[in-house]
This record gives structure tokens, C-alpha cells and sequence, in this order.
């Protein structure tokens, strides 16, 4: 039951958005404040080196006050794309704080965007606004037609001081097991979701990662804190898991870490 007290707490945490906290919570009727950004290094980040300089790049341009693009940040599932959008603010904040923060808004809060948006142009910041993990089916229309409304813009134009970035498994754009008398639906659908991912000015596929690109990031994980690690454990650790990706050698790294009594 939601009593008085807690509206008066959740009232206290909701924020008008202003130049101080690294990175904002859209949560559809405020802004929560975050007051630490959790970025990995930037050079932590391997096996990514073209999507990390394109990325960087445009995040500084939009820190600046310089044009950026819209970026879609697509393909393998834990090959880095959330991490490197926090890593890649967190690293413009270091020269000028005020300059840009990241605002997360969850696909559930998509509609409320136009709210948030007169919010930001009150403020001269760069942001970034961050929708993770966005779904391309059929029961995601709603939240695909929000995206495609933010990125055409409307009678109010977007502040140009703000950006979009998404990420998401391109491969999951349309349901593959649709039967044959779905095949129009089908189509109609893959149109859409092209028609929205052609209006993102910046583009990034990140793909899955061999062996040794796997083994480069457990080291980038591990040699800082000086653990060693058995080659062919690490390998076995992905295989159990069904991947080889940058979150899996993560995992490693932190199984590593417990071990020697040390955090990561």
C-alpha cells in the first residue's frame, strides 16, 4: 500500500535536472539523481576498439556542444554495449563535469519523453538519453513508435543539446518463427524496425568474440589486480556458460578476484 511517508520519500528523491549529478534516472514522472556513474575504464574495454573510438568520439562532440548522432548500439548480448555508453560518459565528465550526463529512461517510460525533454531545455548540459535493451517484436510496437516519434522530432523539436543512444540485439528486430500465414505481419514489422534503425545517424555492431579476443579481456580484468589465470579454465568457465563475450570474462575475472579474497 502506498502510504503518505512514502510518497513524501520517493517526492525527495525525484530531482529537477540541473548541471551537478554525472547521470539521471527518467523514471516517467521526475528524474532520480545518481550521484556516482558505474563505468568500467574506459581501456578496461577490449575486443571493441572501432565501437569504442566511433562512440567516444561522438560523446565528446555532444559534451562539447558540437552536432552528434543518434546511436544504435546492436548485436551480441554481454559484448560491452551498456558498458561502454557509461564508460564513455563517465570518461568526457573527467575534463568538464558540467558538460554532459547520462540520462537512463526505461522502455516502460518512453511515452513520458516529451516531459523530460522540456526539462532538458531549461538546462545548457549536454545529455544523453540511454534506452537499454530495446525489443524490435511485435509486443514492443508502442515503444518502437516512441523511439521513431523522438528521432523524427514533432511540433515541439527536440533541445539540440540532446542525444539518443539504444542498444539493443539487432537480431531479435523481428520474431524468426512466424508461420506463413504471418508472413505479411512479418514483413511489416522488419520494414519498421529498419525505418527506425535507418533514422540513427551512428550505427555499432558488436559481434561475439574468439578465444584469444576473450582471453585478452580477462586479462584486462585480471593483470591490474595481479591474478593469474589457467588459460584453459577460462575457456572451459565460457563453454559451460554457451559464450564468449566480454560480460562472461567479467564473471571470470570475479570468480578470480573472490578466490584470492580481493574485489573487482
Amino acid at each position: 500500500m502506498l502510504t503518505l511517508l512514502s510518497v513524501s520519500r520517493r517526492r525527495s528523491r525525484l530531482r529537477k535536472i540541473g548541471l551537478a549529478p554525472p547521470a539521471y534516472v527518467w523514471e516517467g514522472d521526475g528524474a532520480r539523481a545518481v550521484d556516482a556513474l558505474d563505468a568500467l575504464p574506459l581501456e578496461t574495454l577490449r575486443g571493441i576498439d572501432e565501437q569504442k573510438a566511433a562512440f567516444t568520439a561522438n560523446v565528446e562532440r555532444l559534451a562539447k556542444g558540437a552536432a552528434a548522432h543518434d546511436t544504435l548500439l546492436w548485436g551480441a548480448r554481454g559484448m560491452g554495449k551498456s558498458a561502454l555508453v557509461r564508460a564513455a560518459v563517465a570518461d568526457a565528465q573527467r575534463s568538464d563535469p558540467s558538460g554532459l550526463a547520462l540520462v537512463q529512461v526505461s522502455a516502460s517510460a518512453l511515452g513520458s519523453v516529451p516531459a523530460l525533454l522540456a526539462q532538458l531545455a531549461e538546462v545548457e548540459r549536454g545529455f544523453l538519453l540511454f534506452v537499454d535493451d530495446l525489443g524490435f517484436g511485435a509486443e514492443q510496437k508502442a515503444q518502437m513508435l516512441s523511439v521513431r516519434s523522438l528521432l523524427d522530432g514533432g511540433v515541439s523539436p527536440r533541445p539540440p543539446c540532446v542525444r539518443l543512444v539504444v542498444t539493443s540485439n539487432r537480431r531479435a528486430i523481428v520474431e524468426r518463427d512466424a508461420s506463413q500465414s504471418e508472413a505479411l505481419h512479418e514483413r511489416d514489422a522488419r520494414d519498421d524496425a529498419l525505418a527506425l534503425a535507418d533514422r540513427f545517424g551512428l550505427k555499432l555492431g558488436f559481434h561475439p568474440c574468439d578465444r584469444a579476443t576473450y582471453l585478452e579481456i580477462v586479462r584486462a580484468y585480471a593483470e591490474p589486480r595481479g591474478l593469474s589465470f589457467d588459460e584453459e579454465e577460462a575457456s572451459a568457465f565460457a563453454i559451460a556458460r554457451g559464450n564468449r563475450s566480454g560480460r562472461t570474462a567479467y564473471q571470470f575475472a570475479t570468480e578470480l578476484a573472490g578466490r584470492a579474497g580481493l574485489t573487482l
